[in-house]
């Protein structure tokens, strides 16, 4: 993350982060130099494993933060630091302009709060901070990015038909810029960015969507009382692994889901009482890493769901999902006049229908001929 001071503020000391660059300090003559003299300084998390001396509470995760609900313990990350104005003691000012160096993210400006308190000695006693501002950063996928990242195919047992994702869902072959490999062929060289701090390029196989993450629905079976559904997350991408993934889907039928098999599964009641849009990530050491393109490059669950008798039906694609949502971007859905149908039942009807006349009209011919 990185901020502008509004004064001649320096950072002296850091613990649980450090500053990219220590910028120009020679203004400070002698004795130990300050750690930061940028005037917009940009922090970065240490590494896991980073030395007692430079460690904090709940520091030290390599830059990598999970969701709430998917691990209570990893979803936030706490560093410390010691600064001063170098020049004027007449207190602290607040920085402005906050942003956390990730495409997509917008800062607000900092807000000051009630004071935090933190309890010590057992909890016996509660210190207090001088002072709490809160900086809120929300997240747009139209800024991370011009294009989709993830698209949505479709396909279920009572149908031979498999809908693909649509075409050209994150962008299309022989455009600028739309780099893939085809199957079959592995480039000579992969140039990875070893900076870190950095995303890796974006490289797929060849596709007619060219999206980097397919999500499949697959409506697999139907029994009396339950039904079932198979998904499966493909990975695209020939460079990028995606550690702590997770899906939102949104159905109706989510608040009848009985069991998840091979993922972690948590419903989100974003209004109260409607239970019908659910997060999943894979089981740790498990599948909570999905590897780039490639044989292993594809996580998958099924998941039992009860018929609920006031809604269920799989007539005009209920079945399928509403939104698929990969890694908190939107993936791209078929149209829902292509999602497969059941079977036509009246032209079925009509066909056994007109067999048994004919079968009707060959006995009678049988018959007066002997």
């Amino acid at each position: 993350m990185g901020w502008d001071w509004t004064g001649d503020e320096v950072i002296w000391a850091m613990q649980g982060a450090e500053a990219t660059e220590q910028g120009n300090c020679s203004r400070f003559k002698g004795g130990q130099l300050p750690h930061c003299c940028e005037k917009s300084p940009f922090i970065v998390d240490l590494l896991p494993g980073a030395p007692y001396n430079m460690q904090t509470t709940n520091c030290c995760k390599g830059g990598i933060l999970s969701s709430m609900i998917q691990d209570p313990s990893k979803f936030g990350a706490v560093f410390q630091m010691s600064t001063s104005a170098a020049t004027d003691e007449s207190g602290f000012h607040m920085p402005e302009n906050f942003t956390i160096g990730v495409l997509g993210y917008t800062c607000a400006k900092p807000v000051q709060v009630a004071p935090s308190k933190y309890s010590s000695d057992g909890g016996r006693r509660w210190t207090q901070a001088l002072g709490t501002w809160n900086v809120t950063c929300m997240y747009s996928q139209f800024l991370a990015s011009t294009s989709p990242k993830c698209c949505v195919s479709l396909s279920a047992f009572y149908n031979s038909t498999i809908v693909p994702c649509p075409k050209c869902s994150c962008s299309c072959q022989g455009l600028p810029g739309a780099k893939c490999v085809k199957f079959g062929e592995t480039p000579s060289f992969l140039q990875q960015i070893k900076d870190s701090n950095r995303e890796s390029p974006s490289l797929v196989r060849c596709s007619q969507h060219m999206c980097p993450i397919r999500v499949h629905w697959h409506v697999k079976q139907s029994y009396t009382h339950y039904w079932r559904v198979k998904i499966t997350v493909n990975n695209l991408n020939i460079l990028k692994n995606y550690s702590q993934w997770n899906l939102v889907a949104l159905h109706p039928n989510l608040k009848s889901l009985i069991q998840v098999f091979s993922f972690n599964y948590e419903p989100l009641n974003q209004y109260g009482q409607i239970n019908d849009t659910g997060i999943f990530w894979g089981i740790e050491y498990y599948n909570d890493m999905l590897l780039q393109e490639g044989e292993s490059g594809n996580v998958q669950t099924e998941m039992l769901l009860l018929k609920d008798p006031d809604m269920f039906t799989f007539r005009e694609g209920w079945g399928f999902p509403r939104r698929i949502l990969f890694n908190g971007d939107e993936c791209v859905m078929p149209p829902p006049d292509q999602y497969p149908r059941l079977p036509n039942t009246a032209q079925l009807g009509a066909q056994l229908s007109f067999s048994t006349i004919l079968f009707s009209l060959w006995l009678l011919i049988l018959c007066a001929e002997q």
